[in-house]
This record gives structure tokens, sequence and C-alpha cells, in this order.
């Protein structure tokens, strides 16, 4: 009886070591890097996931952010008219809101006015506007990430996206991959 209790010990001890340095292989892997799936084109989501990325990049964490689906809409320039779209293409060109100064909010919208409420307290409690927090972005290093197959979907292109300095396009894998990596993961 003696003798078997030693083994369960032993077992018990093995499996314990076995944890701990798949917990250290795991804590090794992490990157001071926070990676963030940007979906909604919500104005107050757009603001919160660059209120996020500016104080992640402050305190000196890489940041990674994908935009996808509806998402797109914030990174869209309103001075940029890109040729040879089909008609569904053109119809999500009409629909969706050119670029992050004509989101709308998620809740309180109000026929236009939630946002200009908004952009008003913003100035007036001398927080950045939506327009300075993507210069700042693109200041401290912040990397945001087109997912192409939304981009394709929605008929968008390339070339109708902001000037940032940043700025690439990859599929899904490339997030899932930067997020496993990651310190940290956001969702908005």
């Amino acid at each position: 009886m003696e003798e078997e209790l030693k083994q369960q010990v032993q077992q018990l001890q093995d499996q314990i070591e076995k944890l701990k340095k798949k917990v250290t292989k795991i804590e090794n892997n992490r990157k001071d890097q926070l990676s963030m799936a940007v979906v909604s084109g919500d104005m107050d989501k757009i603001l919160a996931a660059m209120v996020l990325a500016l104080a992640a990049a402050a305190m000196d964490t890489k940041v990674k952010m994908f935009f996808s689906f509806w998402a797109l809409s914030a990174l869209r320039d309103k001075n940029k008219s890109p040729k040879g779209k089909d008609i569904i293409s053109k119809m999500f060109g009409i629909m969706l809101p050119k670029g992050k100064n004509q989101l709308k909010l998620s809740n309180m919208n109000m026929c236009g006015m939630g946002p200009k409420m908004i952009k008003y307290l913003m100035k007036k409690n001398n927080v950045l506007s939506l327009d300075e927090m993507f210069k700042t972005a693109g200041e401290l290093g912040i990397e945001i990430i087109v997912c192409e197959m939304s981009m394709g979907l929605m008929g968008f292109k390339k070339e109708e996206f902001i000037d940032y300095p940043h700025l690439t396009f990859a599929g899904a894998a490339t997030f899932v991959s930067d997020a496993g990596e990651s310190a940290a993961q956001l969702f908005i």
C-alpha cells in the first residue's frame, strides 16, 4: 500500500512538472502586444477601440488592429472614388459611411444629432477627435490591418482607404496568428 501511494505521489509530481513546463512555454510565447478585432462601424465603438489602442501604445505595448466588415467604413477616405466597381459594390459604397467622420452612434444616433453632440463634448473636454486619434496612432506605430475578405465582399478597393503609415491588408488567419501571440486580445 505504501509503495502504491509513493507511485501515485510520483505520478502527481510528474504531472505538475509537465503542467509547469506548458505554462512556462505559453508565457514565453506571449508578446507584450494587444491584438484587436474591430468589426463595428459605430462611431462610439471605433472611438473606444482607438482610445484603448492609444492607451496601450502609450505604455509601449505593440498594437495591431484588424478592421473587418462594418468597421471598414471608418477607414474609407471621403476624397477617394475608385473606378471599375460593379453595381453591388457601388451600392455598398453609397449606403455605408464614407470615413470616420460620417459614422453613426450605436445608440442615440438621433437622426445624426448624436454624433454631433459627442463631437462637441469631446472638443469641450479636450478629447482628441477621431482624426487626431488616427494621426496619433500612426505616430505611435499602431498597425491597422484591413480584412481582405471583408473588403472583397463589400466591394471596397485598396485605393479608397485612408492614407495611414501602418496600413496593411491581410486575411483572418493573420489576425488569429497575431492574437495567439498577444498578451491581450479584444473584440469590438
